[in-house]
């Protein structure tokens, strides 16, 4: 019985161990840490909005939460687009996978990937459904560039929302 037990305490050990010691990769995310305020143009229309990203689940979630205001024109009604993205983290512990919801109803799978002072984020190609692409770029001046495409064969993407955005806190 003592076998068992001091096998079982040192399975827990040296798995909680192991798991514990694993670095993130959040260092991709540092730069996006935070409150933005930003203009832009596209499909909808010239809107403004703001966006943060935080830390939450003591550093293994980062969750972004938008809002944006197109005013309304001669053909549209204005619209209010609030969302709710959870970056999280994958078995290795790197953030490599985000899923997002909004309040028109849309939720969104997506892959990241990384490239120099930008992060990608892209939807899985589906049968019958957009492939979706959010970019978020640093640019010279601290600001960012924010860049949501679409593709209807996940290959050739059409920008659908950009705009520039600073740092508001």
């Amino acid at each position: 019985m003592k076998t068992k037990l001091a096998f079982t305490l040192l399975l827990f050990i040296t798995t909680v161990f192991c798991f514990g010691q694993q670095n993130t990769e959040w260092d991709k995310w540092s730069w996006l840490i935070g409150e933005w305020t930003g203009e832009g143009g596209g499909h909808p229309g010239q809107g403004s909005g703001t966006f943060s990203f935080s830390f939450d689940l003591n550093k293994k979630i980062i969750v972004r939460k938008s809002h944006s205001e197109y005013p309304a024109t001669e053909n549209k009604p204005a619209v209010i687009h609030d969302d709710l993205m959870i970056i999280y983290l994958d078995f290795n512990e790197n953030p490599t996978k985000a899923i997002y919801f909004d309040n028109e109803g849309h939720v969104i799978d997506y892959s990241i990937s990384y490239a120099d002072k930008a992060v990608k984020l892209t939807s899985k190609k589906m049968q019958g459904a957009p492939v979706f692409r959010l970019t978020y770029t640093l640019l010279e001046d601290e600001r960012i560039n924010t860049k949501f495409e679409m593709s209807q064969d996940g290959e050739n993407f059409m920008t659908y929302v950009e705009g520039k955005s600073k740092r508001s806190n």
